[in-house]
């Protein structure tokens, strides 16, 4: 939906944001030409602190490592809310030609953070000049995402006692859904991630005389295409799972079969029930399989991020932001839940919230080189964190 066409009821938000569009394009391709990893993100979190400052937020640094929390106070209500945008970089080589294309060869910002950064910012630059509500928005800026679990870091950081939070909200780009929309549901709206590290040990010998030591490549083949029989058998059809093998290590010869085989992999759920049924069906078949060989299998199974639920009453008072934004026919109840995993379910396992997504129309796929966050989409997100803490800390 292009601004333009949306709704007359939704135009004045988008208005009120209008004038700091510029500045948040300018943000974001200044983040997108500096990407850093996880827990890497220095420059990055200096820069966000930077701007924030400037806005005549209070900031703290270091947070979780290199996270960043900028405070606005307005009014005398003890009612506070907490916003979140990442830092983190992927490890892709962006396609070539783009003005604000990535300087640093081989990162990316290929899943959108740089937009989550720069719309929170442009939300904090109009909160602070047109203050009109009653209490504590908290600004997290918050680092490695991206697998590595920067969230859990910033709670074990003390984020929570720190800076106190009543409720914590959440927006991410969304590839595929039209631009000027946003899709926001209640209940779990992405999976848990789990990480799989199997082990399969056997016995070398020369490639001519397999029966002479155990076969770990051809144990280990086995187990590849079993473990997908945990799904399809031990699960109840109507519980959604996915297990994949992403990764596998074993020998180097022609002719030679290797002792040892090592492959990695990622459960995918949405109820922890259901992970323990997963773990449970993967080690009896690693062990049983590798054994029926002649080999030894093991598992070490890690839970690494936990289901993103949405809780009922934050997530109609997204719902309501979203659509004073863009009008009701511009917020989707219904979009799928996604098996990628989100480490805001560590913050939503202490703190009831919301993580919703935004629109970044016909674009490439997040995690691809071709991905970059379509400028026009930071007007909305802005626009929709402003309309949120007036609906939050709206004054009575």
């Amino acid at each position: 939906m292009d601004d333009r066409l949306a709704p007359p009821d939704s135009r004045a938000p988008l208005d009120a944001l209008r004038p700091l569009h510029d500045a948040m394009i300018s943000w974001r391709h200044h983040i997108h030409r500096h990407p850093e990893l996880a827990f890497q993100e220095h420059e990055t979190a200096a820069f966000v602190a930077e701007r924030a400052a400037e806005a005549g937020l209070e900031v703290a640094t270091g947070i979780g490592g290199t996270g960043v929390v900028a405070t606005l106070t307005r009014g005398s209500s003890d009612r506070v809310i907490g916003l979140r945008a990442e830092l983190d970089a992927l490890p892709l080589a962006e396609v070539a030609g783009r003005p604000h294309g990535s300087r640093r060869e081989g990162l990316m910002h290929g899943c959108g953070h740089d937009g989550h950064c720069a719309m929170l910012l442009g939300a904090a630059h109009h909160l602070a000049a047109n203050p009109d509500f009653d209490g504590t928005v908290r600004f997290i800026f918050q680092p490695a995402e991206e697998n590595e679990a920067g969230g859990r870091a910033m709670l074990e950081d003390g984020l929570l006692e720190r800076f106190p939070m009543d409720a914590l909200y959440a927006l991410h780009t969304e590839p595929g859904l039209p631009l000027g929309t946003f899709a926001i549901r209640s209940g779990p709206v992405m999976a848990a991630l789990d990480l799989l590290e199997i082990v399969v040990e056997g016995e070398a010998c020369h490639a001519a005389r397999p029966h002479t030591g155990a076969d770990a490549i051809v144990a280990s083949a086995a187990i590849v295409s079993a473990l997908q029989t945990v799904v399809s058998r031990d699960l109840d059809p109507l519980q959604p799972a996915v297990v994949s093998v992403t990764g596998i290590d074993g020998g180097r010869g022609w002719n030679i079969l290797p002792p040892k085989v090592e492959m990695r992999g990622t459960v995918r759920a949405f109820d922890d029930g259901v992970r323990d049924r997963i773990e449970a069906g993967l080690r009896t078949r690693i062990e049983a399989i590798a054994a029926a060989h002649g080999c030894r299998g093991r598992l070490d199974y890690r839970r690494h991020y936990p289901v993103t639920i949405n809780a009922a009453a934050a997530t109609e008072r997204a719902a309501a932001a979203a659509e004073a934004v863009v009008g009701t026919a511009g917020v989707k109840g219904d979009h799928p839940r996604l098996m990628a995993a989100e480490d805001f379910g560590f913050l939503l396992e202490r703190r009831p919230g919301c993580y919703a997504f935004l629109g970044n129309g016909d674009s490439a796929p997040v995690h691809s080189s071709g991905y970059d966050f379509d400028d026009r989409a930071l007007l909305y997100g802005a626009a929709y964190w402003v309309q949120l803490v007036s609906r939050v800390l709206g004054r009575a």
